[in-house]
């Protein structure tokens, strides 16, 4: 017995004929683009803005973050488990493959104190603000 994902086709259609269409539709559309788009929260407080992306099962090297010209680009690529002796994939759903956002960062952002961290499958980048500086003066009458 092996473990397999239930598809909708092989209900519909019970025959050899389903088992088919669904390893056509797999092996012809499921291998045309190795890029995807990880899930990406994006928040702020008084302080800082945090993105934080998801994408576990990589390593920090595996990461690229760059700021150019006010561009925030974070790519990377999660490669897939390479196939081991007697070992097969029945049901493949995580994303794989290549993938960069890129996010414009506000004027008030301190570019030198940007951070990133990666931990727990999810890649946390604060990027802090700079202090708000209060143009006031006294001027006297004359």
């Amino acid at each position: 017995m092996k473990l397999v994902k239930h598809n909708h086709l092989n209900s519909i259609y019970p025959s050899a004929f389903g088992g088919l269409l669904d390893r056509f539709l797999q092996d012809s559309f499921g291998e045309m683009d190795k890029r995807f788009s990880p899930a990406v929260d994006i928040s702020e407080d008084e302080s800082q803005f945090e993105i934080q992306v998801v994408v576990p099962g990589m390593k920090k090297q595996d990461f690229k973050v760059d700021l150019t010209d006010g561009r925030l680009t974070i790519s990377g690529e999660r490669k897939i488990e390479e196939k081991k002796e007697g070992k097969n994939f029945h049901s493949l759903e995580s994303q794989f493959g290549a993938f960069s956002r890129v996010f414009y960062v506000p004027d008030n952002v301190e570019a030198d104190k940007i951070e990133a961290i990666y931990e727990d499958g999810i890649l946390k980048i604060t990027l802090p603000k700079a202090e708000k500086k209060v143009n006031k003066a006294l001027i006297e009458v004359k």
